[in-house]
């Protein structure tokens, strides 16, 4: 007896919930999927989420397939713009893969960690996960976990063009885009670059640019920059390559400039500067406009 009535007040009380406050199931994107994936020399677990165009299922011709970094926030993103480019502006149908960070990772500390290309030689950087230690300069070991095992990956399961391979990234995430341009360019084809954090460890992006030059005669890459107007230098401070200090507007356009001077054959690059945009708000703009730069439109 005291059984059944127990049962019953609870079942009133579930009735008395508003609806709101009950569970309810999760929003779905459609045609993604999860896949996930050990990274076997970082000795980490990733996930990749992968966005199929609208006609994936209704023929056999294949995709280019665009990779984005800060997946969890970028991947719903950079889907909606894609489909939404294709839908009204014409635009050709991609594939996205979204790049995770790591499980059980914040998403400061996998993305330090896994997108900077140095440990700064200066810094006051502080770990974000208690009694973990900090981790920065992980990029070139991170960059071989994508070419080695995420490209193979979605060249086996998805009709990906692979010769169509587009590289997204924004702050820290253009900075491992550079660090793959100057190590393994033809890893990708196209590189949208946004906002890159080029005051990093001094400008040693600078010097990978300068090394790089005087190692090779060409650099076959085509590069779309993009970045805020209002990401320039704050008045009253003077500038320099630290990230309290950084004229990141300027600081694109020299290293665009530099990158210029070295006169390589086959590499394309652009800027473009977004008026009244900042740090936070450009993506989308970078994004939209690498993209109409990059793949061809019916309109």
């Amino acid at each position: 007896m005291k059984t059944t009535v127990l049962a019953l007040f609870f079942m009133a009380a579930a009735a008395s919930v508003p609806a709101a406050a009950q569970t309810a199931p999760p929003y779905t994107l459609e045609n993604t999927e999860v896949r996930d994936l050990r990274a076997t020399a970082l000795k980490r677990d990733y996930q990749v989420f992968v966005a199929l165009p609208d006609s994936y299922r209704e023929g056999t011709r294949s995709y280019p397939v665009l990779f984005v970094t800060d997946a969890n926030y970028a991947f719903p993103l950079v889907r909606s713009i894609t489909q939404r480019l294709t839908k009204h502006a014409g635009m050709e149908e991609t594939i996205v893969v979204g790049l995770s960070y790591a499980k059980g990772d914040t998403g400061v500390y996998s993305r330090r960690r896994d997108y900077t290309p140095t440990v700064p030689r200066k810094h006051d950087y502080r770990s974000d996960m208690p009694g973990r230690p900090l981790a920065l300069g992980e990029a070139p070991a991170y960059a071989r976990f994508l070419t080695d095992q995420v490209l193979p990956l979605i060249a086996k399961h998805y009709r990906a063009d692979m010769k169509r391979k587009f590289f997204v990234g924004h702050s820290y995430g253009s900075l491992l885009g550079l660090q793959i341009l100057f190590d393994k360019p033809r890893t990708f084809e196209y590189y949208i670059l946004g906002s890159p954090s080029l005051w990093y460890d001094g400008g040693v992006m600078f010097n990978r640019l300068e090394v790089y030059g005087e190692r090779h005669r060409d650099l076959q890459a085509n590069v779309f920059f993009g970045i805020g107007s209002r990401e320039g230098l704050a008045p009253g401070k003077k500038r320099a390559r630290d990230e309290e200090n950084a004229d990141m507007v300027a600081d694109l356009r020299d290293f665009d400039k530099a990158l210029k001077a070295q006169r390589y054959p086959n590499l394309r690059t652009q800027v473009k500067v977004f008026a009244d945009e900042d740090h936070a708000s450009v993506f989308p703009l970078v994004l939209t406009h690498g993209l109409r730069a990059v793949l061809p439109t019916k309109k």
